[in-house]
């Protein structure tokens, strides 16, 4: 654009040559800006940057069911509990652990509670599945169960922080900003680490589970929302055309980056990368959001419609967004928690959440298989813990949080297929095969993307820090 008779672009220059002096040293600085802007990233995840070795994904779909659904209801089949049911868990189980509602729970001489749901063997690889996921049920062979996940924390806003960002302190990049800090992103006109919400209210613990911690807050996840602007004020008032408001956004460009040489502070150029981002939004998001242009067979696969917010429909803008090049597409849903109390129990409100998710996740991976993306894109489907064999003494029946056993499914992004991973004792207390710790999911997702998660680290407050702290191993049987 030609700026010579600009206003705006003119003042921009006064301000700019004014504070740094004319002659040698503002031209020295002038160009120094430019350098910084052409280094800073450009609010997508900075462009291609390479990883460590060669990767087998290129994109992430995190489906994440927030509360802990019970993987006792869906995934992990126990006859000996359910022949067990109604009698008292033997000490040795829980001696010496902690749990959440330790009252309803406990003090209550807590029994175990059967499986809810009848269970069966789908696919050519057998795997376990209650009748709550027909769907899913039926793309098993494409899935890698892992049956023996672990975590640390047994309260929800700190278990899903944990799960998201490697820890259960506030101020910890998330997994999706690592990620884009890492090996960027493909896309320019969207950002590289999407949020998309359902359910009845967001998750506990809300924007730090997708937050940048201390990386550049151009890495955070930018959270879309399901009807109206995707993000709130991105249309532009009324009266100011495209080129009027590129004309105020150079203008602010300049101010902010005479501000940048002078400070050196690197937060100036994430806020020049984030205007310009919202500019290119503008145009890329209502697009992203439109959904005309889907089939009514494709609309039909996933179970939603075109303008109706749901899980199905984020399920389907996961997968136009991996398209369209961004790495880190996270989808939560609420609410998965199931202590027995009113909107949490077993008998009605779990199979309702399962209805909800069901037919979105397996299309999903019908899609992205169909269309040649599977294989480049790791789809990842859990909670932040699971449930415990206990039943809780409540209005119905529900089921304690539970951090030393629960299941996760992957598939895709360099996954074997058609395979349990991990095991759990006989009444489904305790992983006691091939334990998978969070740290390991972590290091195990970043190996996909080919990042070494030793090596991926970022200095801060003079010490170095990674995703997975200072533990995590790949977990080779999940590779393919």
């Amino acid at each position: 654009m030609n700026t010579n008779h600009d206003p705006l672009a003119s003042i921009t220059r006064r301000h700019f040559f004014g504070r740094c002096g004319f002659g040698l040293g503002s031209l020295a600085l002038a160009s120094l800006a430019d350098e910084r802007l052409r280094a800073a990233d450009d609010g997508s995840g900075g462009g291609i940057r390479p990883g460590h070795s060669p990767a087998k994904a290129k994109s992430v779909i995190f489906l994440f069911m927030a509360g802990g659904p019970s993987q006792l209801e869906l995934f992990d089949w126990k006859p000996r509990l359910a022949q067990l049911h109604g009698q008292p868990i033997p000490e040795s189980f829980v001696a010496g652990k902690r749990f959440a509602f330790m009252d309803s729970s406990f003090k209550n001489h807590a029994t175990l509670l059967g499986p809810k749901r009848p269970f069966a063997r789908h696919g050519q690889s057998g795997a376990w599945v209650s009748d709550l996921m027909p769907h899913t049920a039926g793309i098993v062979d494409e899935l890698a169960f892992v049956k023996s996940c672990r975590t640390n924390l047994f309260n929800h806003a700190p278990a899903k922080l944990f799960m998201n960002t490697g820890s259960g302190q506030f101020g910890r990049p998330s997994m999706g900003a690592w990620v884009t800090y890492g090996i960027g992103s493909e896309s320019r006109d969207l950002p590289g680490f999407v949020v998309l919400q359902s359910g009845p209210r967001g998750p506990r613990g809300g924007a730090v589970n997708w937050g940048s911690g201390f990386l550049p807050t151009s890495y955070q996840g930018v959270p879309l929302r399901g009807s109206g602007d995707p993000i709130l004020d991105l249309s532009s008032p009324e009266g100011i055309d495209a080129a009027r408001q590129r004309r105020a956004i150079d203008a602010i460009r300049d101010l902010n980056l005479g501000r940048s040489v002078e400070t050196g502070d690197p937060e100036i150029l994430t806020r020049i990368a984030s205007y310009e981002m919202a500019y290119r939004m503008q145009s890329s998001a209502p697009e992203l959001m439109d959904l005309r242009r889907e089939t009514d067979a494709t609309l039909g696969q996933y179970g939603c419609e075109r303008d109706r917010p749901s899980f199905a429909r984020n399920c389907l803008l996961a997968r136009r967004l991996v398209e369209r090049g961004t790495r880190f597409v996270q989808l939560y849903h609420t609410n998965w928690d199931s202590h027995g109390g009113p909107g949490e129990t077993l008998e009605d409100d779990f199979p309702a959440r399962c209805r909800e998710v069901d037919q979105g996740c397996a299309a999903l991976v019908r899609d992205l298989r169909a269309r040649g993306l599977l294989d480049s894109t790791l789809v990842v489907w859990g909670g932040e813990f699971g449930r415990t064999p206990m039943g809780e003494a409540r209005d119905k029946t529900g089921r304690n949080h539970h951090i030393d056993a629960f299941t996760m499914w992957f598939a895709g992004g360099g996954v074997r297929g058609g395979q349990t991973i991990g095991e759990t004792d006989e009444l489904g207390f305790n992983s006691v095969a091939d334990t998978a710790h969070v740290h390991d999911l972590h290091a195990t997702m970043l190996h996909l993307l080919g990042l070494d998660h030793l090596r991926l680290t970022f200095r801060f407050q003079g010490r170095d820090y990674r995703l997975t702290d200072v533990e995590g191993e790949v977990l080779k049987k999940l590779l393919g």
